[in-house]
């Protein structure tokens, strides 16, 4: 599921409440003016102390959603890079 949240300037319970209460999964955080990349901060600090990915770009959140649309439809296949680029 996918739910919109307040960023820390927004109000309580925002974004990095959520993070700390491990109510959040996956984050995707787009940055547009001065006190959003403050905002941006604290929520990046606070994924990566609670180990939540997170992406801060649309082209890194398509691939993210890409890449769990693959995983939930097969099992997954690991190749080292070798084999990758043998081909």
């Amino acid at each position: 599921n996918v739910e919109v949240v307040n960023k820390v300037t927004e109000g309580r319970p925002h974004i990095v409440d959520k993070i700390k209460n491990k109510e959040i999964n996956f984050v995707i955080n787009t940055v547009t003016g001065a006190q959003a990349q403050k905002d941006s901060f604290s929520i990046r600090r606070s994924a990566l102390q609670y180990r939540v990915p997170f992406t801060t770009t649309i082209t890194g959140a398509k691939a993210a959603v890409k890449a769990i649309e693959i995983l939930k439809k097969k099992k997954m296949k690991i190749k080292s890079l070798q084999e990758y680029h043998s081909k």
